[in-house]
């Protein structure tokens, strides 16, 4: 048997303090609470499980040759063990031939293997591997078993700002909302705005990719539009609190209203009754064409119990000026809008 096989198999009981932690060390962010969950099933029951570790003999003035361990896996188990009183630790020690390299990759899989890893210490790992060993992403893909592209997507997370990173650490988005968000790494406020949907509105990863598709056209389909009514688009949603659309075809159009929830459209609903109150624009003013539709657009899961849109408002009818030697006239006949335009506003209209 070959001795150097026989001892890299062997476990040894050291001493939790003689082990150094791991400089290289992939995982950054530690659950407290699961590593006093880990700490009291090692009171019971022991490390389980051999720590990985590299022999180091140091010469110290006054003291001689000391030997020192430093940590390559196995760090959660470390702290738990130190939290648990634990005064040894079972150890497989590997030599100091191993390089940087290898302790890093044996770090990284380890915590690949146990899903230990959040998305941005995977992300900050495998570029830690690129640029720090000169590895290219299929180098990195064919290590841990991945693809090129897997490597790829993950390493392109460490371009979202230093607060969207945060939120991911911690489970406040998902994985999955990266890809929309990074879909609009050139158009920072528009990326903040959907950002801020995703946390408030605890927005699916399917319709945070919607928007974000939407909002990456938006620069040509702005072109189509004249500036007034890029101007009134901006205004209608900061009114209604929500993204709004103008669709300009022909001489007409539509205006999209998206909504989230029940509540939004019920803001959007008080937003156009109070509007009904207010006088028509002043000759000159922008104004939507006669003939454009308006569409609301539910955005996410469909909502039972939709509160219906205010009717049309018609026009207040004029009252005749009446002079000494005439009657009274008939008062007249209200003009009969096309079926069309009297539903304007009914949910069936609605676009869902």
């Amino acid at each position: 048997m070959d001795p150097k096989s026989s001892y890299y198999n062997s476990i040894f009981w050291i001493e939790v303090d003689r082990i150094k932690p791991n400089p290289l060390q992939p995982r950054k962010e530690f659950d407290e609470a699961a590593l006093k969950s880990l700490a009291e099933s090692i009171r019971q029951y022991g490390v389980l499980q051999p720590l990985t570790v590299t022999k180091k003999e140091i010469e110290k003035p006054g003291e001689g040759i000391v030997v020192e361990y430093e940590l390559i896996a196995g760090e959660r188990r470390l702290r738990a063990s130190k939290i648990a009183g634990v005064i040894q630790v079972p150890c497989l020690i590997r030599t100091t031939e191993d390089s940087d390299l290898m302790k890093l990759e044996m770090a990284i899989i380890e915590n690949l293997q146990r899903e230990d890893l959040n998305p941005v210490d995977r992300a900050k790992a495998f570029n830690q591997l690129i640029d720090a060993f000169k590895l290219t992403h299929a180098d990195v893909g064919r290590k841990i078993g991945k693809s090129r592209e897997y490597v790829s997507n993950t390493v392109r997370i460490l371009n979202l700002p230093a607060d969207m990173l945060e939120a991911l650490s911690k489970g406040e988005i998902v994985e999955g909302h990266t890809r929309p968000l990074l879909m609009l790494t050139d158009r920072p406020e528009e990326q903040k705005t959907l950002f801020h949907e995703i946390t408030t509105k605890r927005l699916n990863v399917r319709d945070s990719e919607q928007i974000a598709r939407r909002i990456a056209m938006e620069r040509t389909r702005k072109n189509d539009l004249t500036p007034e009514l890029v101007l009134l688009e901006r205004e209608l949603s900061e009114k209604f609190g929500t993204r709004v659309r103008i669709e300009k075809g022909g001489t007409g159009g539509k205006v999209l209203i998206e909504f989230f929830s029940v509540e939004d459209l019920s803001h959007i609903r008080d937003v156009v009754s109070k509007a009904a109150a207010l006088p028509p624009p002043e000759a000159g003013q922008e104004s939507l064409p006669a003939d454009a539709t308006i569409e609301m657009k539910p955005q996410g899961e469909a909502h039972a119990g939709v509160p219906e849109a205010p009717e049309a408002l018609q026009p207040a009818p004029t009252t005749p000026s009446i002079g000494p030697d005439h009657e009274l006239p008939a008062p007249p006949t209200p003009p009969q809008l096309p079926a069309e335009e009297q539903d304007l506003y009914s949910v069936k209209n609605f676009t869902v």
